[in-house]
């Protein structure tokens, strides 16, 4: 009689919400992925100088807390009804083939769902986000606010027909981030009334 055990190793990494402290290493994690092009493409028009969605920005940890992956969603809108738009998605390097992509991207899709979001929207390799159920078919009336291949531009419903002959330019709606000049600008208004 033979025992075969199976040795089943416990996963490399966790998902968790994204941490302020996580910023730098995100940032860092970014610049390294998807190099020093990534702030021209066009959801980065969508994104610059907002916030992430509330509630909606996740980190794979490594079993040493270290940052090994992490996507985040944004506030948008197509002719006034309100969006996600996912990105980026970034893993590293080193640890391709592990399901983190995967396993952030359903944490992502499932969370979006549980707070009562209609549709998610992304620029991506539709060969690769099919598997979570987006393609070209929910977005084909969408434009983005700058070039993107059409074949790229990527839609998934959460609520069924919420993205039905939606037409229009994707525009940003989330809340506007503090850069450090607006704080200065804060600091001073709050000087001049003390």
């Amino acid at each position: 009689m033979s025992s075969e055990l199976t040795y089943t190793p416990a996963p490399c990494f966790i998902i968790e919400d994204e941490a302020a402290s996580d910023a730098f290493a995100r940032e860092a994690l970014l610049d390294r992925v998807m190099g020093p092009g990534r702030r021209r493409k066009s959801s980065e028009k969508l994104r610059r100088g907002k916030l992430a969605s509330p509630g909606l920005s996740f980190i794979a940890r490594g079993r040493e807390g270290e940052v090994l992956g992490s996507v985040r969603l944004w506030d948008v809108a197509v002719a006034g009804k309100p969006l996600l738009l996912l990105g980026p998605l970034a893993v590293e390097a080193a640890t391709a083939r592990q399901g983190i992509g995967s396993a952030l991207m359903r944490h992502a899709i499932a969370r979006a769902g549980q707070m009562g979001h209609g549709g998610i929207i992304l620029v991506g390799d539709a060969l690769y986000y099919q598997r979570f159920g987006f393609s070209t078919e929910a977005t084909a009336g969408l434009m983005m606010p700058g070039p993107v291949e059409r074949n790229r531009l990527l839609g998934l419903e959460l609520s069924e027909g919420y993205l039905s002959g939606l037409s229009g330019l994707l525009v940003a709606t989330g809340r506007r981030s503090l850069r450090p000049a607006d704080l200065r600008q804060k600091d001073t208004q709050l000087s001049r009334v003390a």
